[in-house]
C-alpha cells in the first residue's frame, strides 16, 4: 500500500480533535478517526470542565509546561470562537491546621511553574467572598486566574475548524490493527476500511497505551479513574461566585464545588481506580461520598435539588506526567496519559504535536487564510436566542421554546441538525444545544426532541 494520507488521528476527543485543527491549517491531507458516533463523546464530556492555570502541576513536567501554554491559548481562542468561558478565580481553602502548614509549598510549586499570581487570603477575607462555605475554615489561597470553560463546544469548535478546513472526520471507525510500510508509513486497518498513512498520531485517550501496543511500544498502561461527579440545580448557582478547591493530596486534588458555564454549581469528583475502561457508572458509595462532602463545604447545597450524576473516566497511568512521545524514524506520536488537564492544555498539546512531526519531516505549507468559525452560545455568560427580541423577529423559531428548563428554542435544536458535524444520537443534540440537560431530565420536551432528531436525519 501506498500511503494517501500524511496524517491519521487516532481519536476525537478534545486533544485528537484539537489536533486535527492545529493540523488542518496546515497543506496536508488529514483523517480524523473516532470509533464512536461523535466527537468529544468520551472522557472529554465528563469532566469538572475547569480551565486551569497549571498552578499546582510538577514543574519541570510536559504537563506543567503545555496547561499553562495551553491555558493562554484556549482563553483567547474560546472567546474568539464563542465558547463559554469564565476567569472565576479559584479559592483553594484549607480545613485544617496541617492543610493550612501545606500553603507555603503550594505557593512554591506555583512560583516554580511561572505562576506568581497566587496570594494567601485570610479567614475574615474568605468568608466575605465567600459566605455560604461551611465553618471551620482556617485560610486559603486565592489563584485569580483558574476559570470554567464549555467542555462540549471546545472540542466541537476545534473539529469543526479541522473539517471545514479539509479534514476528513471518520465515525463510528475503530481502528484494529496497524502495520508499519516497506517504504515508510502506515497502514491503518479499521472496521470500516484500510487507511493508508505517512505519519499517524494516537490520541486515542483510555485506550491510547493499547494502539502504542499495536506499534510495539510498551511505555505506560491506562488504568481508568472513575470521577463521579453530582450536578445541582440552577437555583443553587447564587450560593458560590468561585471555585472551591481542596488541598491536594499524593493521591488526589480532592473533592472541588464549581460554578458551570450552563448556570449550575457541581460537586466532585471522586478518584476510583478501575478495570473496565467502558464503565461510566456511577455508585451509591460515590455519591453519598459526594453529598457528604458538598455539605461541609457549603452547607446549604443540599436544600437544592439534584438535576443530574454523570461519571468520568481519566487516563490514568503508572507514571506522574503526560505520555506524550514523538518517535521520529517512524513518523508516530503517542498523546497518552493525558488526565484532568487536557481539556485546558489540549491546543498547547496540538502544537507541540505539530512541531514534534515538523522535526520528524512532516512538511509544513500553511494555508493562505485559517478558517474561523463562531459556535452557537449554549453557556449563560452571554444572552441565549430567546433573549434576542431582534433575531426572533429574523426567524420566529429562536422564540419557539422545546427545552423550557434549559430555554433551548426550535431554531437552535434545527442549526444543530444543519451544522458542519451534525448529531446523530440525542446525546450529541444534548451537547451542542443543552437540550434535555435541565432538571426535568428530558420528561418534558423528551418525545418532541426525539422527533425532531429524527426529522432532521431525513
Amino acid at each position: 500500500m501506498t500511503p494517501d494520507r500524511d496524517v491519521v488521528i487516532v481519536g476525537a476527543g478534545v486533544v485528537g480533535c484539537a489536533v486535527a485543527r492545529e493540523l488542518s491549517l496546515y497543506d496536508l491531507t488529514c483523517t480524523l478517526l473516532e470509533a464512536g458516533p461523535d466527537i468529544g463523546a468520551g472522557t472529554s464530556k465528563a469532566n469538572t470542565a475547569l480551565l486551569h492555570t497549571g498552578f499546582d502541576a510538577k514543574p519541570g513536567t510536559l504537563e506543567a509546561r503545555l496547561v499553562r501554554r495551553g491555558h493562554k491559548l484556549l482563553t483567547a481562542y474560546a472567546r474568539e470562537v464563542g465558547i463559554p468561558v469564565s476567569p472565576i478565580g479559584a479559592l483553594l481553602v484549607a480545613w485544617s491546621e496541617e492543610q493550612l502548614a501545606a500553603f507555603p509549598g503550594i505557593v512554591e510549586r506555583a512560583h516554580g511553574n511561572g505562576y506568581a499570581a497566587i496570594r494567601e487570603v485570610q479567614v475574615d477575607e474568605l468568608y466575605r467572598r465567600a459566605p455560604h462555605l461551611g465553618s471551620g475554615a482556617h485560610g486559603a489561597l486565592e489563584v485569580p486566574d483558574e476559570g470554567i470553560v464549555c467542555p462540549f463546544t471546545t472540542p466541537l469548535a476545534f473539529a469543526t475548524e479541522a473539517v471545514l478546513a479539509g479534514c476528513q472526520l471518520r465515525r463510528n471507525t475503530r481502528v484494529t490493527g496497524v502495520e508499519r510500510l516497506p517504504g515508510g508509513g502506515f497502514q491503518v486497518r479499521t472496521n470500516t476500511g484500510v487507511i493508508g498513512t505517512r505519519f499517524l498520531v494516537n490520541a486515542a485517550g483510555l485506550y491510547s497505551d493499547e494502539l502504542d501496543r499495536l506499534l510495539g511500544h510498551d511505555g505506560f498502561t491506562v488504568t481508568p479513574r472513575r470521577g463521579e461527579l453530582i450536578v445541582f440545580d440552577k437555583l443553587s448557582r447564587p450560593l458560590l461566585n468561585h471555585i472551591v478547591l481542596a488541598v491536594p493530596t499524593g493521591t488526589t486534588k480532592g473533592v472541588l464545588v464549581s460554578p458551570t458555564v450552563f448556570g449550575n454549581l457541581i460537586v466532585g469528583p471522586t478518584a476510583q481506580d478501575i478495570d473496565r475502561k467502558d464503565d461510566t457508572s456511577s455508585t451509591a458509595e460515590g455519591l453519598a461520598y459526594l453529598r457528604v462532602e458538598g455539605k461541609r463545604i457549603l452547607p446549604r447545597l443540599l436544600d437544592h435539588e439534584v438535576t443530574a450524576v454523570y461519571a468520568g473516566l481519566r487516563a490514568a497511568t503508572e507514571h506522574g506526567d503526560y505520555q506524550l512521545t514523538v518517535h521520529s524514524p517512524e513518523g508516530y506520536a503517542c498523546v497518552g496519559g493525558i488526565r484532568s488537564t487536557g481539556l485546558t492544555a489540549s491546543m498547547a498539546i496540538a502544537e507541540h504535536v505539530r512541531t514534534e512531526l515538523e522535526a520528524a519531516g512532516l512538511q509544513l505549507r500553511p494555508k493562505p487564510d485559517a478558517l474561523r468559525v463562531r459556535m452557537p452560545n449554549i453557556g449563560e455568560l452571554s444572552p441565549r436566542p430567546f433573549e434576542q427580541p431582534e433575531r426572533i423577529a429574523r426567524h420566529a423559531a429562536y422564540g419557539r421554546m422545546v427545552c423550557f428548563c434549559e430555554r433551548v428554542t426550535l431554531a437552535e435544536i434545527r442549526d444543530a441538525m444543519q451544522s458542519t458535524i451534525r448529531p446523530v444520537d440525542l446525546d450529541g443534540l444534548r451537547r451542542r444545544t443543552r437540550v434535555l440537560m435541565g432538571r426535568c431530565q428530558g420528561f418534558y420536551c423528551g418525545a418532541h426532541v426525539a422527533a425532531l432528531l429524527e426529522e432532521g436525519r431525513r
